[in-house]
């Protein structure tokens, strides 16, 4: 029987019809022009398929290559015991469900248009933990992307302050729109300070005196502003900062009190300057500054809302209905889905003590910050860096616009998943990774499974 539906399912893909087929005896069997053989897996903590013979064999996620017009067979066989399936969406190729360690099951289609296209597990959460890759048709030649890589470096995050007295501080600060990457495959038409998503990270001191330069690119098609949660005055800067393109403004303020602040583009409609990536955090350090810590990190929550649903490639356009709804497509830290997962991989080494500063662009929802496996020592609770902080967290919340900043002694190697602990998030780009190397230590985890610990994962 199962051969029977692979032959009808390689007859239709070929162009057959299984009425065609029985009424010619002559008829010939269709073959498929390529197979491929793939198992599902768990690898460092990801699902994963893998390649099971010939040159993608041991591969994870490998790339499968096929001429244009190729009738294309792929088996999966279940090597883990989940349930789980494979797909080529652009092809309409579903497989059924696959139950039980040891089942196959297999696709067949005729790949007839060439280009980079996806295949993947379309159980829900598989494709977010790792089960997807690509099939390329035909001859598709590598162009370079000409989007820009508009994804903040977390560990940029600008000049400790110390131990030194107040003074004056000047920061030029750049509004730019420009299309960038938000992941393998799709781009958004971004706004930006400095051209990252968040902006720099600025860091001064309780008591300076501050000095903010804002010029908006002569490529800009918009006025933009910035509006810094720091400030005691007239929209928090905003009010004398709008900006039209080409054009340069200033204002200087008293950093009157210590604690870690949101800033943002506040011209109407300042939800869609917002959503497009203009925020960013400013630091107020302490008199004296702040504690040392090995490792220090800059990370921001945001949110984007397309036409297009989530997974679509190519351009995407926004939405004004979906942003008044508050239904995003996209969530992301950092400005992409890849910027914590694939572009800057956060690191540190067993021992080590980290913090982070962590804010919500937002511009609408509230985020449950989580660090899977981990414990947050300290938490200086919506940023306030005067107040006893809180200890022993394993999720604090933070809300649109506002911040916190967390630290933790990293006590075991692994890879730990940063994520916003309203989980379903996780399906639409909102996961970052902390990789810890070092020796492993039984005493604090142990367990049958074998884990690389000098690789951290």
């Amino acid at each position: 029987m199962k051969d029977l539906v692979l032959l009808l399912a390689l007859a239709t893909a070929a162009g057959f019809t299984p009425q065609a087929l029985a009424q010619s005896s002559s008829a010939v069997t269709p073959v498929a022009d390529v197979t491929f053989t793939l198992k599902t897996a768990i690898d460092e903590g990801r699902l994963v398929f893998v390649g099971e013979a010939g040159a993608i064999k041991g591969v994870v996620n490998p790339e499968l290559k096929v001429e244009e017009g190729a009738v294309v067979a792929i088996t999966i066989i279940n090597g883990d015991g989940a349930m789980h399936d494979i797909a080529v969406p652009d092809f309409g190729a579903q497989s059924d469900h696959l139950v039980g360690q040891g089942s196959a099951t297999t696709i067949v289609f005729r790949a007839n248009k060439a280009g980079t296209y996806e295949y993947l597990c379309t159980i829900p959460g598989h494709k977010a933990a790792g089960m997807f890759g690509k099939l390329t048709v035909g001859d598709v030649e590598e162009v370079a992307s000409t989007a820009a890589d508009v994804a903040k470096d977390p560990t940029e995050v600008g000049e400790k302050v110390g131990d030194r007295a107040a003074q004056h501080v000047t920061y030029d600060l750049l509004t730019t729109e420009l299309e960038g990457k938000l992941s393998d495959g799709s781009t958004y038409r971004y706004w930006t300070f400095n051209n990252t998503v968040p902006g720099p990270m600025l860091r001064v001191r309780h008591g300076d005196t501050v000095t903010i330069n804002l010029k908006n690119d002569e490529s800009s098609i918009n006025i933009h502003s910035v509006d810094f949660h720091a400030v005691t005055g007239p929209g928090g800067g905003a009010a004398v900062t709008q900006v039209a393109p080409g054009e340069t403004k200033s204002f200087t303020f008293k950093a009157l009190q210590p604690g870690l602040y949101v800033y943002h583009c506040a011209t109407p409609m300042i939800a869609h300057h917002i959503t497009n990536g203009m925020y960013g955090m400013i630091l107020v350090e302490p008199e004296g500054g702040l504690s040392e810590v090995d490792r220090e990190f800059y990370v921001m929550q945001g949110e984007l809302y397309t036409v297009q649903k989530h997974g679509s490639r190519g351009l995407q356009e926004f939405s004004l209905e979906k942003l008044l709804d508050e239904s995003p497509e996209h969530l992301m830290f950092n400005g992409s889905m890849t910027s914590l997962t694939k572009d800057h991989v956060m690191k540190a080494n067993v021992g080590e003590t980290v913090r982070m500063y962590f804010g919500v662009g937002g511009p609408n929802l509230v985020s449950s910050l989580h660090l899977i496996g981990e414990i947050f020592d300290r938490v200086y609770d919506q940023a306030s860096l005067t107040s006893p902080p809180l200890t022993d967290v394993q999720t604090t919340l933070v809300a649109p616009g506002g911040a916190t900043m967390v630290e933790f002694k990293v006590d075991y190697p692994g890879r730990y998943i940063l994520v916003d602990h309203a989980l379903s998030r996780a399906e639409k780009g909102l996961a970052g990774f902390l990789d810890v190397e070092g020796k492993a230590d039984p005493a604090i985890f142990n367990s049958n499974e074998k884990i690389d610990a000098s690789s951290g994962h």
